[in-house]
């Protein structure tokens, strides 16, 4: 057998091996109890990026990693629980709309969210933009809100007793360069979505230059990896593989997108963001076994009742004013065309450079700051008309926002072709 030390288990996944069950839960579980140090599993997380992990190992990985903690059940709520998870993206604001519209429809909504770091933004750091919000809710309150027909979604952090070895390793992954490892991405996301008790879970699985995944084979790997994750744990699991080359939207930031969320629940809102959340919202719906027109419930004013109540539930007042930053840059373009190319990374960039986002887990954000784009691709554009307006408390941070933006743009004069669609494929 085997011993069970972390530096045999390192080096047994180093040089290509199959990790049992038994090296499997013991690493993961001296982890959590600090057994394992954290240069340890920072050389396992990289010898797992290199070499790979098979499906069972990531099955036992994933179920050690619910098995750190406690897991949440709202079998016995009088609505059925579904939820729904993104991969990351650039003006990825579709968790807001999405939550209370799909709660509206009938369903409970229990939808634990996080934070952004480097280019994608964070649920969390959205909502805290408006004046009072909490994202830290008891798990008795939680259940109070989802079982409220008013209300019926909860949009928070996990507990610190929600799969702890998971927290404690997404931090290593995050500064060891390993956050790409799609077995170590499959079991993050499924071991807080199964502990976390939904009957059923739709995933967005973000693929181009503004995701973690840039290949659609890549994306279709990890969704088909989570899905069968999901179904073998009970839960009813469809991801869609959605495009990241340009940004989601006509905002990137937290302020910025909290405003063109409540547009999109006003009826209003870009057609890009409108189209993602009634097709998540559809599969959330369909999962959940109700019968429901989202595009209706959304058009009737519905999901605007639940999202105000849903904010109010949480400390926030949806009627203040959100943050605004002190300063803003106009960015014109340079000639006259159609926009054919607005690449999500370098205006993802920009916005995290404008304080947006966070280099480092713990660093405080800028509620205000981001970028606003006034032009998609397939938009005609005229030279000196304003492409971008840049955001930002510290002025100082315009010149470097602007070189990630100088490679963003292509205008052609006569463009071939069009812009690629919106969602690329389904697995489950």
């Amino acid at each position: 057998m085997t011993a069970l030390d972390a530096v045999s288990i390192i080096r047994a996944k180093r040089d290509g091996g199959e990790l049992s069950d038994e090296q499997i839960d013991w690493v993961v579980d001296g982890f959590t109890r600090g057994i394992v140090a954290d240069e340890q599993m920072s050389s396992l997380a990289m010898a797992i990026l290199l070499r790979g992990m098979n499906r069972r190992e990531i099955a036992r990985w994933t179920a050690a990693m619910i098995g750190s903690g406690s897991r949440m059940n709202f079998t016995d709520l009088p609505r059925p629980t579904v939820d729904k998870h993104s991969t990351g993206g650039v003006g990825d604001k579709i968790t807001l709309p999405l939550a209370p519209l799909v709660a509206a429809c009938g369903a409970a909504v229990p939808q634990l969210s996080g934070r952004g770091l480097g280019h994608t933004g964070g649920t969390l750091d959205k909502l805290e933009s408006i004046p009072g919000w909490q994202a830290d809710i008891t798990v008795p309150r939680m259940r109070e809100v989802l079982a409220d027909p008013a209300i019926g979604a909860v949009i928070c952090a996990a507990g610190a007793e929600l799969a702890p070895a998971d927290k404690r390793l997404y931090a290593l992954r995050d500064v060891t360069g390993t956050v790409e490892s799609i077995p170590l991405i499959a079991s993050s996301i499924m071991s807080k979505k199964i502990a976390e008790g939904t009957a059923a879970l739709v995933l967005d699985v973000k693929v181009g230059t503004g995701a973690f995944l840039k290949t659609l084979d890549e994306a279709r790997e990890l969704a088909a990896v989570m899905v069968e994750l999901g179904r073998d744990a009970g839960v009813k699991t469809v991801a869609l593989l959605t495009a990241m080359d340009t940004p989601l939207g006509r905002t990137a930031g937290n302020a910025l997108e909290v405003a063109e969320s409540v547009e999109v629940l006003a009826g209003g809102g870009p057609a890009d963001v409108v189209e993602l959340t009634l097709t998540l919202a559809r599969e959330m719906v369909a999962k959940a076994g109700l019968h429901v027109d989202p595009a209706q419930v959304l058009a009737d004013g519905r999901a605007m009742d639940h999202w105000r109540a849903m904010i109010q539930a949480q400390g926030g007042d949806p009627d203040a004013p959100l943050p605004t930053a002190r300063h803003t840059e106009v960015v014109r373009a340079e000639s006259a065309g159609v926009l054919m190319r607005l690449d999500a990374m370098g205006v993802g960039l920009a916005a995290w450079q404008l304080g947006a986002g966070r280099a480092r887990q713990g660093e405080k954000v800028q509620a205000g700051a981001g970028v606003e784009m006034h032009a998609k691709p397939g938009d005609s554009v005229v030279a000196g008309q304003p492409l971008f307006t840049l955001h930002t408390d510290t002025p100082e941070a315009f010149g470097v926002a602007l070189e990630s933006l100088s490679g963003a743009v292509g205008i052609e004069s006569a463009p071939e072709g069009k812009p690629g669609e919106l969602v690329l494929g389904r697995v489950g």
